[in-house]
């Protein structure tokens, strides 16, 4: 056998090899949470449903073991046992499935996650076979304010754009600016553009100023809570806009108004030049009237005094 025939078969035979090893298995239930790290703090929260389903809302700052807790205390007819399992975002959790027994008139279920970063948070659920359900809505904290009407400015000027957490939720470790582009979000650095941008923190707020604004810098942008675990996002909308646009609305009932008193004066001349003619036409009628007419009197006068 030559060594190109050989060399042939070698690659046949690794093909084959390697075809073997290719997974055809369908998807199953997603891999369960990173597992609990000893390095790290234990959190706990649980809730008790009375009910068929309830959601819960839990903040997170840091990385943390997050055990939670669940507690039904089931219908009438309460079986010995029934199954339990967990699921993340709606995809079952592997190897979460278990058989939950009833002890002191309810069923418990309960799991310890490891929430190390923004991917591990989201909602984990624990279902009490098809008939109840608890959520826990796992997130940084969130900023409640939202403003819905856009920051305007105009075309040379500076605009401030204000972002601020409730200073009853945790201070934010830092704040970080973001601008909307094509692409999603480009974060801004005062340290690269100071004659652009300046950003000013102050615990729970932060302020964006926008120096020498063109109509390019129209557009959002987003104020990043960072915490531990997570940035928080809230958006702002600036509109930059030049000094004429607020005179357009002003300019436009200028224009109206010069239009109506045009139309009146017109009519009034039209209303005018046809009385002028009206009043000539009767003046000339009474002047023109005939000698006889005139002398009308003269001659019956004459004709009486010649009858005496």
């Amino acid at each position: 056998m030559s060594a190109s025939w050989k060399q042939l078969f070698f690659q046949i035979l690794t093909l084959l090899v390697s075809c073997r090893h290719i997974n055809t298995k369908t998807p199953g239930p997603t891999s369960p949470p990173v597992d609990p790290i000893s390095s790290l703090p234990t959190v706990e929260r649980s809730y008790v449903l009375k009910g068929e389903s309830h959601t819960e809302k839990v903040e997170l700052l840091n990385p943390v073991n997050l055990a939670l807790m669940c507690t039904w205390a089931g219908t009438q007819n309460k079986p010995s046992n029934i199954s339990g399992l967990w699921k993340k975002d709606g995809e079952e959790i592997e190897n979460s499935r278990v058989t939950v027994a009833l002890k002191n008139e309810q069923y418990n279920l309960k799991h310890t996650f490891s929430i190390v970063s923004e991917e591990n948070l989201g909602q984990y659920s624990c279902i009490f076979g098809d008939e109840a359900k608890i959520d826990f809505v796992l997130a940084a904290p969130r900023i409640g304010e939202v403003r819905d009407k856009p920051i305007v400015s105009y075309l040379g000027d500076s605009a401030v754009i204000p972002c601020k957490m409730e200073e009853s939720k945790p201070k934010p470790n830092t704040w970080k600016w973001y601008k909307a582009n094509d692409t999603g979000k480009e974060q801004i650095f005062s340290e690269a553009e100071p004659q652009k941008y300046g950003i000013k923190i102050e615990e729970w707020k932060t302020k964006l100023v926008v120096h020498n604004l063109t109509e390019a810098d129209s557009g959002l942008y987003y104020c990043g809570a960072v915490y531990g675990i997570s940035t928080t996002m809230g958006h702002v909308e600036l509109k930059v806009i030049s000094f004429y646009e607020p005179l357009k609305p002003f300019i436009a009932i200028v224009v109206e108004v010069i239009v109506l008193v045009t139309a009146i004066l017109l009519y009034e001349k039209s209303q005018s030049k046809k009385d002028y003619t009206a009043g000539n036409g009767t003046s000339d009628q009474t002047n023109s009237l005939t000698p006889g007419e005139n002398t009308g009197p003269e001659e019956s006068s004459s004709m009486r005094q010649r009858k005496v």
